[in-house]
């Protein structure tokens, strides 16, 4: 199928990667998903590739990327969705919650965003979309979430870099800021009522519909694209 663009979207079993899964082969894409349990939640195809596989291990990146070139020749977007989020005290987080978090949002993101990017650097073009979180730069009084947005935060300010060191070979790198999103992830989070408690959550198809702009926009690149419903008029 050589006129179809490949898309490898990670954490893609369920939530919004599930509905990224699902959007990207709509709109006439191969893609690989990868999650640890990508073959148990989702059903493969000439056009889907699974990867079992947690993400925070170079082994799952190695594995997708070559799904993605044995099987489609080439890779044109990657959307790191895969994350964790935690919220408690500061005092309270454990350094096994620390090494959780940096575990799957940021090795998972630097293991399989570097060996896409050597690909991407063959064809001198590509995508990168990573999902991060509004309060990494919009903090809301009450949420505690520090450590985890040592995280987000980073891989927003990754992107930004990153948009700048590759702008010149084709590639460019965005994120998707999301506030609370209605999928499991959220549902029992007693906390999340405070964070926007003037609109309703956000759904999956509005954090895809905004992975799929900057999938598209074409001169769009180093972008933090916040889709929170404006909850920090709303932060006290």
């Amino acid at each position: 199928m050589p006129d179809r663009k490949t898309a490898i979207i990670t954490g893609a079993s369920g939530g919004i990667g599930a509905g990224l899964v699902e959007a990207f082969l709509g709109d006439g894409y191969n893609v690989v998903a990868t999650s640890r349990d990508a073959s148990r939640k989702l059903t493969p195809s000439g056009s889907l590739i699974l990867v079992d596989g947690d993400i925070g291990k170079q082994q799952t990146a190695a594995d997708a990327v070559e799904a993605a070139i044995n099987n489609f020749g080439t890779i044109d977007v990657l959307v790191n969705n895969a994350g964790i989020f935690l919220t408690k005290p500061f005092i309270d987080f454990t350094i096994e919650d620390f090494e959780a978090l940096v575990s799957t949002n940021l090795l998972g993101f630097f293991y399989i965003t570097q060996r896409t990017v050597k690909e991407m650097l063959k064809q001198k073009s590509g995508c990168v979309v990573s999902i991060t979180a509004a309060l990494a730069d919009r903090p809301i009084a009450g949420e505690n979430s520090s450590i985890s947005m040592i995280t987000k935060g980073g891989l927003n300010s990754a992107t930004q870099n990153l948009a700048i060191e590759y702008a010149k070979d084709g590639i460019r790198f965005n994120a998707v800021a999301p506030g609370v999103v209605d999928t499991p992830m959220h549902r029992n989070d007693s906390s999340d009522s405070k964070l926007q408690p003037a609109i309703k959550e956000a759904t999956v198809k509005d954090i895809v519909d905004a992975v799929l702009y900057l999938t598209l926009a074409g001169h769009v690149n180093g972008e933090i694209l916040h889709v929170d419903g404006a909850a920090p008029a709303r932060r006290w």
